[in-house]
């Protein structure tokens, strides 16, 4: 199967650069992956979370089988093209990956700079945040191409905290990737409740990937998690990545994007879950 990474185009008109946070035309810019869709079927969903119908998207290889599910949470600019190219990514990798829109009652992140993103995403609520990813896995589980007992989760920044805080609530997480989600992140209906307070229910294999060198999450906290996690889960492994800053796996955003660990984590994570996931 053709690793999807290598698959890169540049964007539409060759190059950009941020405006307020908004990626828009201007004089350099990294390459950006763009993942097509032959071999698998990748649609958007909706999804019912207790009455309110939320989109989602999803996808799975063409070919008849059962495949792992991996849960793939966003960071605060929700189902962007880079997030549901990532989940085309985990289709062409063998699972049926699914990514919840977790702000589509805020009016989604579309059009929105970074800091009107940020303002709306701390807002919502950790029982929101958890209904809507439980949601998505419960839908995974169900569908007839899925192997409903081999789930997975991943997310991106703010899904990088949900990924572990999801892996501690919900029964039946095999194993969790987080990518540089803060681990001291709390919210508005619970503050005292981060993942260090969820130790103790951490029990499926966690792989953490961070950047050394995020502004927002000290590596010193990483390492303590690491360590403290350890003490009741010896599935742990984290990695640092040398000179990386956060969202350094966004390569739709030039200016944080490390290709090499990027790429790095990328082959890590998809080990990880062929481990856990499709023994």
């Amino acid at each position: 199967m053709a690793n999807p990474l290598s698959r890169r185009e540049v964007l539409k008109f060759g190059a950009y650069t941020t405006v307020g946070g908004v990626l828009t035309p201007g004089i350099s810019l990294a390459q950006a992956i763009v993942t097509d869709t032959k071999g698998i079927t990748a649609r958007d969903i909706q999804l019912n979370v207790g009455g309110t119908m939320i989109p989602a998207y999803d996808a799975h290889p063409e070919a008849q089988g059962r495949y792992p599910v991996v849960v793939v949470i966003s960071g605060f600019t929700g189902n962007s093209d880079h997030h549901k190219d990532v989940v085309r990514r985990f289709a062409h990798a063998g699972y049926y990956a699914i990514a919840p829109e977790l702000y589509h009652r805020e009016g989604g992140m579309q059009g929105k700079n970074f800091q009107e993103m940020g303002a709306i995403s701390s807002k919502v609520t950790r029982k929101q945040y958890l209904g809507d990813i439980a949601a998505a896995a419960d839908y995974a589980k169900q569908q007839t191409w899925a192997r409903g007992d081999r789930l997975g989760v991943t997310g991106f920044c703010g899904g990088g905290a949900l990924t572990l805080h999801f892996s501690a609530e919900y029964p039946g997480v095999v194993a969790a990737v987080p990518w540089y989600g803060h681990v001291k992140r709390t919210y508005p209906d619970a503050p005292g409740v981060d993942a260090f307070s969820l130790i103790a229910r951490l029990k499926a294999p966690v792989l953490g990937l961070y950047g050394e060198a995020d502004g927002g999450i000290p590596a010193d906290d990483v390492k303590r998690f690491e360590a403290e996690l350890r003490k009741t889960n010896p599935n742990v492994e984290f990695v640092l990545y040398p000179g990386a800053p956060h969202a350094f796996f966004s390569d739709d955003r030039p200016q944080v994007y490390k290709k090499e660990a990027a790429e790095d984590g990328w082959k890590r994570c998809l080990a990880f879950f062929a481990k856990h996931l499709k023994a």
